[in-house]
């Protein structure tokens, strides 16, 4: 396997937005959320694209897909937290519908380059 440059990485730039998008986000939910979901979305989406970039450098790919599946598992994680944005009315349904967009799209190119790094697939 050769080492992937993260940045380069279409996953780790879309990622990046995502992040982006987040901190927005979490910058207008409720003070009284300070601690709990908006400090927990602003890990989960940095989660996704750490997760990447350190999985771009381990030796293997089965390493490396070791960590893309946890970043794909906080992509998840933080698509249901954006859904409780949502049903608690934290954000207007434009902005939910956009970032479920965004980040099902996160989610469904990590899975494909997961697939693409798979030996037995």
């Amino acid at each position: 396997m050769r080492r992937h440059n993260f940045k380069k990485l279409q996953i780790w730039q879309e990622a990046m937005v995502l992040i982006d998008e987040n901190y927005l986000l979490t910058s207008k939910l409720p003070d009284y959320e300070k601690y709990g979901l908006r400090t927990q979305m602003n890990r989960c989406s940095v989660s996704i694209a750490s997760n990447i970039s350190e999985g771009s450098s381990k030796g293997t790919d089965r390493h490396f897909l070791k960590y893309l599946d946890d970043s794909l598992g906080s992509a998840f994680e933080w698509e249901t937290q954006l859904n409780v944005c949502h049903r608690q009315n934290f954000i207007e349904e434009e902005l939910f519908l956009k970032l479920e967009d965004q980040v099902k799209k996160v989610q469904c190119k990590i899975s494909n380059f997961m697939d693409s790094l798979d030996p037995d697939k």
